[in-house]
């Protein structure tokens, strides 16, 4: 295994977990970004709430088989980018790519020992040059936190696709917002944290319905879908979700306190209500998960 260093067009030694562009800002003009998960324990929480049966069953969806040289945009810790590198086996490759230092820190630590699989520095909204054209491109839960950005990160992933090599974009939609039966003031300040995430944290809890579209405006042919569902909870909670779900919460609690001064019993009284919600077995969640996937045209 090798580590690749960030490619000569990355910002290189900038805080990639701290700056995001404007929209329609001149080049090289940032404003502040806060992903709003960013904390020295999201790699363990991204490990806990990956099932690797489940990146199977969609991974066959989109296509991926032996032999394939395959780049995992948005790799995070590196899990999802292993799963992968088995199902190509013998004789496919994987390049893992990630903003944060951090995780692709943890990616080499954890799963950069198996030959075929390389990670490397890279932020997506810059084009990914030097590291030549790839077989199949999964993108899996990437474009939810780039709002303003995801078409411009879908072109760029286009020119590193061979022509008729395969797009996969894998998006929630209607994002955290289906519960079933919410208290009505949990539900008001679920809301109010949706908006916030959009307009602060580049967030975008709609990104799903998104997708076909990209791929069309692209040209691209043979476009499928499906829909299935994900984070569908109901009776006894495993306790990976309730992991999962308690730490998305802790920091929002951190990271937005304000809108928890109204909440009866502030912010502490909000996660232990939280916690009542999500460990009553009558208690339903669910999210859409959009699967699309499309071949890229010959001349593009």
């Amino acid at each position: 295994m090798r580590f690749l260093k960030p490619s000569d067009n990355s910002r290189d030694d900038l805080q990639y977990d701290d700056r995001l562009p404007q929209k329609n800002a001149p080049s090289g003009q940032y404003r502040p970004h806060a992903y709003l998960m960013e904390d020295e324990r999201e790699s363990v929480r991204l490990e806990v709430k990956t099932r690797p049966k489940t990146v199977r069953r969609q991974a066959r969806w989109c296509g991926l088989r032996p032999g394939l040289r395959v780049l995992d945009a948005g790799c995070g810790p590196g899990k999802v980018t292993s799963i992968l590198h088995e199902m190509i086996q013998p004789g496919g490759t994987i390049l893992g790519v990630d903003y944060s230092k951090d995780r692709i820190r943890h990616a080499e630590e954890h799963y950069g020992d198996k030959p075929g699989v390389d990670f490397q520095i890279h932020d997506l909204r810059d084009p990914l040059e030097g590291v030549g054209r790839f077989d199949l491109i999964w993108v899996r839960f990437v474009l939810e936190h780039n709002l303003l950005e995801s078409s411009e990160i879908v072109r760029n992933l286009t020119a590193c696709l061979k022509p008729d090599g395969y797009l996969c974009l894998l998006d929630l939609d209607h994002n955290c917002l289906s519960h079933y039966e919410l208290p009505r003031e949990m539900e008001h300040v679920l809301f109010r944290i949706m908006e916030r995430l959009e307009t602060e944290f580049n967030f975008d809890p709609y990104s799903g319905r998104k997708l076909y579209s990209y791929m069309y405006d692209l040209g691209y042919r043979n476009i499928q879908l499906e829909v299935v569902s994900y984070n569908l909870i109901y009776g006894a909670i495993r306790k990976e979700d309730l992991f999962n779900w308690r730490k998305k919460t802790e920091i929002a609690l951190m990271k937005m306190k304000e809108l928890f001064e109204d909440y009866p019993g502030g912010r502490d009284n909000f996660l232990l209500d939280f916690d009542r919600f999500f460990s009553d077995p009558r208690r339903f969640t669910y999210t859409p998960l959009i699967m699309c996937k499309g071949m890229k045209p010959k001349l593009s």
